[in-house]
């Protein structure tokens, strides 16, 4: 290494780094170190948006796993965290979902100012590129961006078309756009695909500025800590190739680990609550009672059915239409491969008393097992007949958990207790949803594809349902909340992001959003990192 001081550090090469390492090294005279745990993301798997299902428990893919979830029958929920340049923005299902505007005016009511929803939309619009703007109202919507959004293009079952039908039946209607003027509605999903390819933070934002020569990237780099003095961040120490190395900053650190990892290094650097700190052996630095808490994330789970027709993705599993749907996306770059496992979306009120969403409806045409006990994470453990998966997902779970440190080695994973459940209101909504949508697929545009139900096998009881619920619930991994933005003995940055009482540190990734938002939240991050990367520069230029 040839340099120990940089302008700034960013931490964690994830959606948010990656944006913020392109956007502070435009000004040649800023230097920038971007620090990434994991390696390159040079897995094929990785570009390929029909590989989404290889990605998972694989070297780019953290690996966490959740404390026993005493609502959800203690189970240990699997929590995937993306580990490559990227971050999850390169293993994740592709879904741009912005979320609803009241989500950003709420934060902006607690107290965040310039966080309403008139005040990000132009950092909405500032990343995206569009590739069916003529089609959209330009107004909610970008097409200089470098991050690319599409609708389906090369691959498209006709059970999606189908799924929306039966919204509309239902009462949910037909919207296009659910990152528009109105966010209520069923529609084909919004993904960051670009030419059949997962368009990724580190395929957008990164690797067309990575020759800049004042931007240094420093891959398999794990932070251990953070450099404080007198309250004030200094550096930061990372361990590569079983080194401790430090690099000190001129201006600032930009903590971008994510929601898990933004508040373990934190903790690990004397910054925390300090009973919680003292109670593992870290030294407090800095009493900040926020940090770990308020964790909040999406969970669904799965209904099944069986089709008729093999038009779906399932019957691709198999080594031989593997062979041949890999030969069509190589030599053609079209086919099943060019698409995520994702083809339609559902936004609504659950209660369907107003306008407000509180809902949502993932739509995928992949089947799962028949039975119990199979592994949601493992292409391999999915039947090879063709079928659909409708998802009931709660989007404002009152549900909170925390993470904490597990141990004082940066090595060790944090503790991570999201408590899922542990409100009634959130079991009473997920069921709200299942018996939903039995009534969906009961309507003739998705019945008349379907053979056979699959899980949940009895449709009737509420007590069935609870019990499906609780053997099948997944996380959406949206983690968010865990280092709040705000201004309460609970928050953990202020509006501009920067850490309460420590100069030189701020955090940029989904763990400031107050209250998670109404969809997907990769979108949203792209968002922050926008909207911080322009707070930073406005303040030190």
């Amino acid at each position: 290494m040839t340099n120990n001081k940089y302008d700034y550090i960013i931490i964690g090469a994830g959606s948010a780094g990656c944006v913020l390492a392109n956007r502070l090294t435009k000004n040649k005279n800023h230097t920038v170190l971007l620090l990434e745990a994991g390696g390159p993301d040079n897995n094929i798997n990785l570009h390929i948006p029909g590989a989404y299902l290889k990605i998972h428990k694989s070297p780019q893919d953290w690996g966490f796993w959740s404390e026993k979830q005493t609502n959800v029958l203690d189970r240990k929920i699997y929590l995937p965290r993306g580990k490559t340049l990227g971050g999850s923005s390169s293993t994740n299902a592709m879904a741009y979902v912005r979320g609803n505007s009241e989500d950003y005016d709420n934060w902006a009511k607690l107290g965040n100012v310039g966080w309403s929803y008139k005040d990000v939309l132009p950092y909405f619009k500032k990343s995206e590129n569009h590739q069916q703007i003529e089609s959209l109202d330009p107004n909610y919507h970008g097409s200089s961006g470098e991050l690319n959004v599409t609708l389906p293009l090369k691959f498209k079952t006709p059970y999606v078309d189908s799924f929306i039908s039966a919204c509309e039946n239902i009462g949910i209607p037909k919207n296009d756009d659910y990152n528009g003027k109105n966010q209520t509605g069923a529609g084909c999903v919004h993904s960051t695909i670009k030419n059949g390819k997962r368009h990724s933070g580190a395929s957008a934002f990164l690797k067309p500025i990575m020759k800049r020569s004042n931007l240094s990237i420093i891959t398999n780099a794990l932070v251990s800590k953070i450099i404080l003095d007198d309250n004030k961040a200094k550096g930061v120490e990372f361990i590569k190739n079983s080194k401790n190395t430090e690099v000190f900053v001129n201006k600032e650190i930009i903590l971008s680990a994510g929601s898990f990892q933004s508040p373990q290094i934190l903790m690990l650097s004397g910054i925390g609550d300090l009973k919680e700190l003292k109670k593992i052996g870290v030294n407090c630095k800095h009493n900040l009672v926020g940090v770990g808490k308020n964790l909040q994330d999406h969970v669904f789970y799965p209904i099944c059915a069986k089709t008729k027709r093999n038009q779906g993705i399932n019957h691709y599993i198999s080594p031989f239409n593997q062979i041949k749907a890999g030969l069509n996306y190589f030599l053609k770059n079209k086919g099943v491969f060019c698409t995520g496992p994702l083809e339609g979306l559902a936004f609504f009120d659950i209660d369907q008393k107003n306008d407000k969403v509180n809902f949502q409806l993932h739509f995928s045409p992949i089947s799962i097992k028949n039975s119990y006990g199979y592994d949601a994470y493992d292409i391999y453990d999915y039947p090879r007949d063709d079928g659909f998966t409708i998802l009931p997902t709660l989007l404002h779970p009152k549900s909170r958990g925390k993470v904490s440190l597990s141990s004082l080695n940066p090595k060790d994973p944090p503790k991570i207790q999201p408590n899922f459940l542990s409100v009634q209101d959130d079991i009473d909504n997920l069921v709200k949803g299942g018996e939903l949508v039995f009534k969906l697929m009961n309507e003739e545009p998705l019945f008349k594809h379907i053979k056979s139900f699959g899980l949940p096998h009895d449709r009737k009881s509420k007590g069935a349902l609870i019990e499906h619920i609780k053997k099948t619930l997944e996380t959406v991994y949206h983690p968010v909340g865990t280092c709040k933005m705000g201004n309460d003995k609970m928050s953990v940055v202020d509006s501009s992001l920067k850490v309460h009482g420590v100069e030189n540190l701020r955090v940029v990734d989904a763990s400031i959003m107050p209250k998670i938002v109404s969809g997907n939240t990769n979108a949203c991050v792209y968002m922050i990192a926008e909207k911080a990367s322009e707070m930073i520069l406005n303040e030190n230029y």
